[in-house]
Parts: structure tokens; C-alpha cells; sequence
């Protein structure tokens, strides 16, 4: 029988109050970090941890302490000056601002080492869609060089091991599909901190099927995130709007990118919300960087930010970023096709579109495949109150396995997405 040693046993007693709702101290919390950051503590006890704090939640002393200990148990990204960085509560399909406003940020000048997960509970996450057109897997120090060389990077976090006590939580959540408040606070927290940003956006999506629904919640998760961001010496600005429906038009690794890329090269035909949503981002993380610098501070973030968009400033940036990542920067919005397993959705009478419920477009798009099979998903051919017609379509599935496919529209026929009236 392996003996316990004492830092196990502390973090077996901590877990054991936080599961009656007690609060738990620094070495408390440090020693649980450092058991699941060493793989020590094992599956179900860990388990048990995620559980009690989804449950019991966590106080604003916790939040920090659980933060600092996550960093302080992993290693961390160094770089001087400005760092700037945007994250999203997540939740919602078919919204990849990040890869907009990156390239956005490093013509602008600005340094922005861009971690980004994998899909949790979502059908991409943003390491996803970069990967289909550059690798996303690189090492800390591999990073820093690739931030020196092109002033950003969009890469993959979870393979650095920053903050490697929330990567094990959340393989741990992953089949269940939760996140409680506080973790969520906490996980984008501790890998800011880590990745050395100190200038950030946080993007707030609220609506009835995002996975924040009420902006009362959107409102305790900012004051939480202030309060942190203070105790890390972090410079925070937090954008929460309401969201009733995508900004993009495609859901899925593929179609996702071609959003994207529509937007870096001004497409005729690029998804406008989706533009206008990374714009704002990126101007109000801008007016942040230039309130720190002498000589910009009168500078207007999002008209910088609309300039450098337009100008093609910033697809010259990602055509860069993705070259130094190892892929190919002549990549354009045609380059990368959906799967070849295709059904149109049509509507089955006229009528006006009341809503589109982002919590289905999650279900059917990981029937396809998603985010295992890049080139599965959905593309949204009508948006929120739009009229249709009797058999227009209202939205394409694609997928790479015929079998999927079938799967999927047997599902939306039950689990419509649209709700016309």
C-alpha cells in the first residue's frame, strides 16, 4: 500500500471541508493544486474537488488563493512591457473574435501571446479553428519566440502546462459539460496570469441558451474578475452584451475559419456582426495598451482598430503569425472545405425567425463530428428576424462521416434550431 505523504493528506482533509462548505486557506488550497498538478491525487478525488466547488462556490479570499496557486504550480511565459490579451466566458458557437482581434493587436503594436483551449462545451474552441491553419502546439519557450518574431500567436494553452491543475479540472468536467462561475473565473484568471498579460478584455456573452444567462451573473463574474485582476496587478476592461444569436455565420473548426479569414480579407461576403463584435473588443482593449503610453492616450481604440482592419494591416499581421507558426500564410477564405457529407435544413413553412437557440447548435454539431472533425459543422444561411418562405434554407450540416450526418438531421428534426412564428 503506497504511503500518504503529508502534502496528500492535507489536500484530502481540504477537500473533505470544502465538501460541507467550509472555506479553505492558501496552504489548503496550494497543497490540492500541487497533488492534481503532480497527478497525485487521482481521478475521484479530484472529482470530488470539482464537485464541492461547483456545489458550495468559492469566497473572494478562495477565488485569489485558488488563482496564485494554479500559477505558482506551473510554469509561466515572461515578457516586458505591455502584454495584452482577450478572453471570452465562452459558450457561444460560431463567435471566433479572438483570431480578428490578435492580428489586430500585434499590427497595432502591441504584444499579445494569445493561449486559447480547445472546445469544453462548445463545438470549437479557438485552439480548434487556428489548428486548421496553423499548429497550435508549441512549448513556453517556443512561444516567446514566436511573440518576439510576430508580436502575437494564437496557440493551443493546454499543451504548456500553465496552470496544469485547471487543464486536469478540466478534463475532469469535460464529460459532464459544466463549469461553475468561480471555476470559470478562476481558470481564465490563473492562465492570464501565467501567460504574463497584464492588460485584458474579458468578453461577457449573456442570453437565455449562453452559458451565462442572466446579467446579474454577468455582473457578479465582472466584479469577481476586478477584484482579481487588482490582486494580480492586472488592468481589466469587461465587455458583457447581450447575445440571441451568432455572430457568425459558420459553427465548426473549417467554417469557422473561413468567417475569419472573410473578415481579415474583407470579403464581400464576411459575417458584418462578427466584424463589428472584434472590432469593439479590440478597440477597448487598445484604449487600455494606449492609456499606459505617453503620446497615445487621445487615441481612439476602435477607430485604430477599424483602420488597421480595413487596410489589410491586419491579415498582413495573421498571414504573418500563421507563417511563424509553422503554416502556410497564403491561406485564404476558399482554401479549407467543408465535410463532403452535406444536408440543407429547410424550413417547413413561412414565417418570421424568433429565435435560434445556440444550446442546439452545440448538440448538432457535435453529432457531426465536431471538434474532432475539423471540417464538420453548421452554416447559419438565415439569421434572427429574417422571413422566410416554405423550403428556404435555413441551414447547412456538414460532416466527413455519412453515418454523422444522418444522425444529425434525424436529431434537428426533433431539436430545431430555428423557432419561426
Amino acid at each position: 500500500m503506497t504511503r500518504m505523504n503529508d502534502n496528500q493528506q492535507v489536500a484530502i482533509e481540504a477537500i473533505k471541508k470544502k465538501l460541507v462548505g467550509k472555506s479553505l486557506s492558501y496552504s489548503e488550497i496550494f497543497a490540492i493544486m500541487d497533488e492534481i498538478a503532480n497527478q497525485r491525487l487521482g481521478p475521484v478525488l479530484t472529482t470530488y474537488f470539482a464537485a464541492a466547488g461547483f456545489k458550495e462556490g468559492f469566497n473572494d479570499e478562495e477565488l485569489y488563493h485558488l488563482t496564485r496557486a494554479m500559477v505558482n504550480t506551473g510554469p509561466q511565459l515572461h515578457f516586458k512591457g505591455i502584454v495584452a490579451d482577450k478572453h471570452s466566458t465562452g459558450g457561444v458557437a460560431g463567435t471566433r473574435t479572438t483570431m480578428i482581434l490578435v492580428p489586430i493587436i500585434a499590427a497595432a503594436g502591441f504584444q499579445i501571446p494569445k493561449t486559447s483551449s480547445r472546445a469544453i462545451t462548445s463545438p470549437a474552441g479557438t485552439a480548434d479553428t487556428m489548428e486548421v491553419v496553423a499548429p497550435v502546439t508549441f512549448t513556453p519557450r517556443q512561444i516567446e519566440r514566436l511573440v518576439a518574431q510576430a508580436g502575437g500567436c494564437i496557440v493551443w494553452g493546454g499543451h504548456l502546462g500553465l496552470a496544469p491543475a485547471d487543464d486536469i479540472l478540466i478534463q475532469i468536467e469535460q464529460p459532464l459539460a459544466f463549469e461553475s462561475f468561480d471555476k470559470i473565473i478562476v481558470s481564465i484568471m490563473a492562465k492570464k496570469v501565467a501567460s504574463g498579460a497584464n492588460h485584458l478584455v474579458l468578453d461577457i456573452p449573456v442570453g437565455p441558451t449562453m452559458k451565462i444567462q442572466h446579467f446579474k451573473d454577468a455582473d457578479v463574474i465582472a466584479r469577481k474578475f476586478t477584484y482579481l485582476a487588482k490582486k494580480f496587478n492586472m488592468k481589466v476592461v469587461i465587455d458583457s452584451s447581450e447575445i440571441r444569436e451568432n455572430a457568425g455565420r459558420g459553427v465548426g473548426p473549417v467554417l469557422e475559419a473561413r468567417d475569419v479569414i472573410q473578415v481579415l480579407e474583407q470579403h464581400k461576403d464576411r459575417p458584418l456582426a462578427l466584424e463589428a463584435k472584434a472590432i469593439r473588443l479590440a478597440g477597448k482593449l487598445l484604449n487600455l495598451c494606449f492609456a499606459d503610453m505617453p503620446g497615445k492616450k487621445n487615441l481612439l481604440g476602435e477607430d485604430v482598430a477599424r483602420e488597421v482592419l480595413v487596410s489589410g494591416k491586419a491579415l498582413a499581421k495573421m498571414r504573418e503569425i500563421i507563417k511563424v507558426q509553422g503554416g502556410d500564410p497564403s491561406v485564404a477564405s476558399d482554401t479549407h472545405l467543408p465535410g463532403r457529407f452535406v444536408h440543407e435544413v429547410k424550413a417547413i413553412r413561412r414565417g418570421h425567425i424568433h429565435a435560434i437557440d445556440n444550446n442546439q447548435i452545440t448538440v448538432i454539431c457535435r453529432i457531426l463530428g465536431c471538434p474532432t472533425d475539423k471540417k464538420a459543422g453548421m452554416y447559419l444561411n438565415r439569421k434572427l428576424e429574417g422571413t422566410v418562405d416554405k423550403n428556404d434554407i435555413l441551414c447547412t450540416l456538414y460532416s466527413s462521416d455519412k453515418w454523422r450526418l444522418m444522425e444529425a438531421v434525424e436529431t434537428i428534426k426533433n431539436i430545431p434550431v430555428y423557432t419561426i412564428e
